[in-house]
């Protein structure tokens, strides 16, 4: 017997393994339900190894079957980037990062520039998403994600730490000043969809878990919320370090220095092969670096 199983099973067990489901794993490959299930059991049958438990039509990994997830991703991983290699040989001087849009747009596109007088000749692809690493569309060299997070196959670390805070316009504070957290009960809070339990947390934190604000604006996207408070529409609560600038810039004030919600760190994630790329390592290095730098902290 050959020690290779199918590939076309291992990239079939992959996808199903990934989205926990034979059905949207059959989506994303445009084969059918039946095909993946086919596919599954025959890699099984090859293994002499149960990868899924099977239980009123959901499925999920075995232990074996999470052990061998990590390795087949890692595999593909390395296909991947041969190809990738091979068909652009300048592949090394393009950089591809996926990282959450209000990281991106508060932190990493003003600090980039460094980056960039660093390495001029570096081809940089920055897409932004808030999905979950594993559901993504396009691959990436690096991603940048709150953490820590369940990320087979990758390599991970913390380089930021971040906070929350009320934040609104020096408008709005002049019109109905905020003194103690009690006052915000006269406010409109602004609300991300990206965040839903962040007023919570605070109002939790800060002794009033109960208030009811005098009304409340929901926005699918944190950036909508921070402009919407800029605009004097209310008061969000802003992550920090990311709304630094709007707060230098007197766009914004921090009516309450405390108490301070300390929530979960950036990360920067990447795909254990491409880990090993001297140009990923570099852009790690310096994410570290700008995040120890005084004033992004």
């Amino acid at each position: 017997m050959s020690t290779y199983p199918p590939l076309n099973t291992l990239r079939i067990f992959e996808a199903a393994a990934r989205l926990e489901s034979f059905s949207a794993a059959a989506g994303e490959l445009f084969v059918t339900h039946g095909a993946v299930s086919k596919q599954i059991k025959q890699l099984e049958d090859w293994l002499g190894v149960p990868l899924f438990e099977r239980s009123g039509g959901r499925v999920k990994l075995t232990d074996p079957g999470w052990r061998y997830l990590v390795q087949v991703q890692d595999g593909l991983d390395l296909i991947a980037n041969a190809t990738s290699q091979l068909l652009q040989p300048d592949r090394q001087r393009r950089l591809s990062i996926n990282s959450t849009p209000t990281f991106a747009m508060h932190w990493l596109l003003p600090r980039l520039s460094r980056f960039r007088e660093q390495f001029p000749e570096l081809e940089l692809h920055l897409a932004t998403s808030d999905r979950d690493i594993s559901r993504l569309d396009s691959p990436f060299d690096i991603a940048i994600r709150r953490g820590p997070g369940d990320w087979p196959g990758h390599i991970a670390k913390p380089f930021l730490k971040e906070w929350e805070l009320p934040l609104c316009s020096p408008a709005l504070l002049a019109a109905a000043p905020i003194a103690s957290p009690a006052d915000l009960a006269r406010h409109t809070l602004l609300y991300a969809d990206t965040r839903p339990t962040a007023w919570q947390r605070w109002l939790t934190l800060a002794g009033v878990p109960e208030l009811k604000p005098a009304s409340a604006m929901h926005f699918d996207r944190f950036s909508l919320a921070l402009q919407a408070a800029m605009d004097g529409l209310g008061v969000v609560l802003g992550p920090m370090p990311m709304a630094q600038a709007q707060i230098d810039a007197g766009a914004l004030l921090s009516p309450l220095p405390a108490p301070v919600a300390t929530v979960r760190d950036y990360c920067w994630v990447a795909p254990r092969m491409a880990a090993e790329d001297a140009t990923v390592a570099a852009f790690c290095r310096w994410l570290e670096s700008e995040a120890a730098r005084p004033e992004a902290a």
